[in-house]
């Protein structure tokens, strides 16, 4: 056990070494709002009887490894050890203080039996359940009001076997919302990296009520017609921080959300401080997203050096009448596409609603966003932003945009209406709603 642990050290050292390398090189990084954390004991799953054949369910094992953890209380945290192998288990919860490692060819896989999947109550911000009214199934790794808690290791798997919920849905066959592979709710100081992320039931990474979350090294893939296999979502949640990520999936890359129509509204939680960065990936929805649940509000998100690849939208900021909130001090820059259907879209007429009681009146506001040094080729429609009547979207900044492609004949490249705003260095030129401030590079002026 003491070579095991000392083994560990060195993994730990080496992941140190390697981001203070990259600091050095001149990458920026956000990642040191939560510190990589040393754990000193270390247990492995098959202390508790742990089988990793692929076959044998290892709920007890996890659920035990937790519960030790938890209730044994080790000074400085405790590692709960994956070795290589598969293993089949349940959904299970983690606790403070832990780090889950997953060694090289460890892969965490998920049950397809639904039937014994438990259920939990419908977040607060949402009244229901994203998909059906009620509760929804727990996501398969779940964390509630924890703090210290890491998931890492040397790239192993966390595998949601979610094609038996996507037929599911196909054929409405649903009795409540698809569990999440990964949510942590009400909890600070979280590091999940170096975990790759497969085939989730529903949303992948989500982060909803909490704040100081580093999500980095990671990668994300589904299948491009998986449904709402979004990537991350950090969601009511401040201070997060997702860096150097692959994600290719049936959804939107990264989307920022902070709660849906009267019920976001009433929680009051807005999302704010997210940093976005060295993002690559590929899907049929958006790339960056803000929304479109946003009730609670969105403001200070920096999304920068992100390469998309077939795309449906590069950058998406959506919200709609009844969604009420505040969409502020929004900046995406240095983005590369690739193979795009839209470069741009700002919309205020995008996604459904819970119930018929939403306020028709609750107007949402956009604005502050400044979109700049972007680049796109064979990108379908440039762009494309539709602000609401009795809401304008005001202070629209686009600076040094260049988006490539056959564009079908008789179609403006650009829509755009109830909006105002600037454009600097933007090709092919945008709507007239956008004023041009001359040459200089910038229109922070004009927000």
């Amino acid at each position: 056990m003491c070579r095991f642990v000392v083994w560990i050290f060195l993994c730990f050292a080496a992941t140190a070494l390697f981001l203070t390398r990259l600091v050095l090189a001149g990458d920026v990084t956000c990642s040191g709002i939560v510190p990589m954390r040393h754990r000193n004991d270390v247990i492995s799953i098959k202390d508790f009887g742990g089988v990793g054949d692929g076959k044998t369910l290892n709920t007890k094992a996890f659920r035990a490894a937790i519960y030790r953890i938890e209730h044994l209380r080790r000074r400085g945290g405790t590692l709960l050890y994956i070795p290589p192998g598969v293993y089949l288990t349940e959904s299970f919860n983690l606790t403070s203080h832990m780090t889950l490692y997953l060694s090289k060819d460890a892969v965490i896989r998920a049950t397809q039996d639904t039937g014994s999947w438990p259920l939990i109550a419908p977040l607060p911000s949402y009244g229901r359940g994203r998909e059906l009214p009620g509760g929804r199934y727990m996501s398969f790794i779940h964390a509630d009001g924890v703090h210290d808690v890491i998931i890492t290791g040397e790239n192993g798997t966390i595998d949601g076997q979610g094609e038996v919920w996507w037929n599911m849905w196909r054929q409405r066959t649903l009795q409540f919302t698809r569990p999440n592979l990964i949510e942590l709710i009400n909890s600070r100081n979280i590091i999940i990296s170096n975990v790759i992320f497969r085939d989730s039931p529903f949303w992948n990474i989500h982060p909803v009520y909490c704040r100081n979350v580093v999500v980095q090294f990671v990668t994300i893939l589904a299948p491009h017609d998986s449904p709402n296999t979004d990537g991350i979502d950090p969601d009511s949640s401040s201070n997060v921080c997702i860096e150097d990520s692959y994600i290719s999936t049936g959804d939107d890359l990264v989307a920022v959300k902070s709660g849906w129509d009267e019920y976001g509204i009433a929680y009051g939680r807005p999302s704010s401080g997210i940093t976005i960065r060295r993002i690559t990936g590929s899907s049929p929805f958006a790339g960056i997203a803000v929304g479109s649940e946003t009730s609670g509000g969105v403001q200070n998100v920096f999304a920068e050096h992100i390469n998309l690849y077939n795309m449906g939208v590069g950058i998406h900021l959506k919200t709609n009448i009844g969604r009420g909130g505040v969409i502020r001090n929004i900046t995406v820059s240095n983005v590369y596409m690739e193979k795009a259907r839209t470069g741009i879209k700002i919309a205020g007429d995008v996604g459904d609603h819970p119930d018929d009681n939403f306020n028709p009146n609750a107007l949402p506001v956009v604005k502050g966003v400044v979109i700049r040094d972007v680049w796109g080729l064979d990108v379908l429609q440039p762009g494309s932003i539709i602000g609401l009547k009795n809401s304008p979207f005001t202070g629209i900044c686009l600076s040094k945009i260049n988006l490539h492609g056959k564009i079908k004949p008789g179609t403006a490249p650009w829509k755009c209406s109830d909006v105002s705003g600037a454009a600097v260095g933007v090709s092919p030129w945008p709507c007239s709603e956008l004023t041009s401030p001359g040459q200089t590079g910038s229109c922070s002026s004009f927000i």
